[in-house]
């Protein structure tokens, strides 16, 4: 067997091994496509099929293993670049979507942003009376036109404009906690649009088809470490996240260190619930952890931040001492009053916090812990009271 022959046969494989990794993460996902982010999801998967399939349809055409025909050929390019401008662009709105951007708000303004497909679409159809772009010829061979390259360049504009949006977020002090979203959101852009480069260097090599696989499951493992550990209103970790690591952090911690469980309770909430409504309520508990999340920044690993349950929340700490812990619950308050006036909503949120000091040594358990920082919380409770 041929060199030509086993590069081609490697090529096919890994076409359809990414076609079928696509179709099975597409297929675990289905339920998430109800919400809108997930339906541009779905529907960038969906192109990102038509795209695989067509090029390994080509690439059985070119090593003669399906029957070779010049009208065939340039249907599948036409597929293949018009499900890469959809692709793209769905990919580019779901980004959006995870930014809030505003210009998801307006359906409007995420229909005029779909302008280069239509675009892609017009050099796609004018290209059968014109050939500018692509076209097979009087020897039967594909050959690539004057103009070629911008199927490339109008496909990109949406991946360079989510990575420059993601890249000026990343910089933007008001987003400081969110770099790692935004880091990622580049990567998953960044990717393929090299392996698309890569490609279009070199073209008998399947890097584009690749790397958006391998895209697609790391961001299915993303979602699915999400579900497991990550509370869906706050977006902080959920309490089975925390036992996790309380559990972790004390039998792996030096034994002379020091773990700290602060309880955070909102005051007279079940009142904001019954007044105002269970909406307002979320936003409230959303509000709490927006504070906590700016209020524990500056030390970052050191601590963890968890839904508890219902209005509770817990941050475990340690190498940090008694005056850090402080220091933190003070800022926790001064960022939660800036909050409320940012709100401006008609009750303001304020919460009582408990703190337990733990010794590695001491081997207590997580429930233990925070029953003395209960004890702790419901004094401060008492006092309000």
């Amino acid at each position: 067997m041929s060199d030509i022959t086993l590069y081609s046969i490697l090529y096919i494989e890994i076409n359809l091994f990414s076609i079928i990794l696509v179709m099975i993460i597409q297929f675990r996902t289905l339920g998430l496509s109800r919400m809108v982010a997930q339906r541009n999801f779905s529907m960038s998967i969906y192109s990102m099929i038509l795209l695989i399939l067509s090029d390994t349809l080509w690439a059985l055409m070119e090593n003669k293993v399906l029957p070779y025909s010049a009208t065939a050929v340039i249907a599948l390019k036409d597929i293949y670049f018009f499900s890469a401008s959809l692709m793209c662009y769905f990919w580019f709105v779901y980004f959006e979507y995870l930014q809030d951007s505003p210009l998801v708000a307006r359906r409007g303004m995420t229909a005029a942003s779909s302008v280069f497909v239509w675009i892609q679409l017009l050099l796609i159809l004018i290209n059968h009376f014109t050939p500018i772009t692509y076209y097979v010829d009087e020897n039967r061979v594909y050959r690539r036109g004057m103009l070629f390259v911008s199927l490339y360049a109008f496909s990109y504009v949406y991946v360079m404009f989510a990575c420059a949006r993601a890249l000026h977020g990343f910089f933007t002090p008001s987003k400081k906690d969110q770099r790692r979203k935004l880091f990622k959101l580049v990567m998953f852009a960044f990717i393929p649009a090299i392996g698309g480069l890569i490609q279009y260097v070199l073209p008998r090599v399947p890097a584009l088809c690749a790397s958006l696989a391998i895209v697609v499951l790391v961001l299915y493992l993303d979602w699915t470490t999400e579900l497991i550990s990550i509370d869906p209103l706050t977006k902080l970790s959920n309490r089975k996240q925390l036992l996790f690591l309380y559990e972790q952090w004390t039998r792996n911690n030096d034994e002379h260190e020091t773990i700290y469980v602060v309880m955070i309770d909102a005051n007279r909430f079940k009142s904001i619930n019954d007044t105002y409504g269970h909406i307002e309520g979320d936003a409230a508990l959303v509000r709490i952890a927006d504070a906590m999340k700016k209020g524990v920044a500056k030390y970052k690993d050191k601590v963890n931040i968890a839904r508890y349950g219902g209005d509770e929340f817990v941050i475990i700490a340690r190498g940090i001492g008694e005056e850090d812990i402080s220091e933190m619950k003070k800022e926790i308050g001064r960022e939660l009053q800036e909050l409320n006036k940012k709100a401006k909503s008609p009750y303001s949120v304020t919460v009582s916090m408990g703190v337990a000091r733990i010794d590695s040594s001491e081997g207590l358990s997580f429930s233990d812990a925070a029953e003395i920082a209960d004890e702790d919380l419901y004094m401060q409770k008492r006092s309000l009271r």
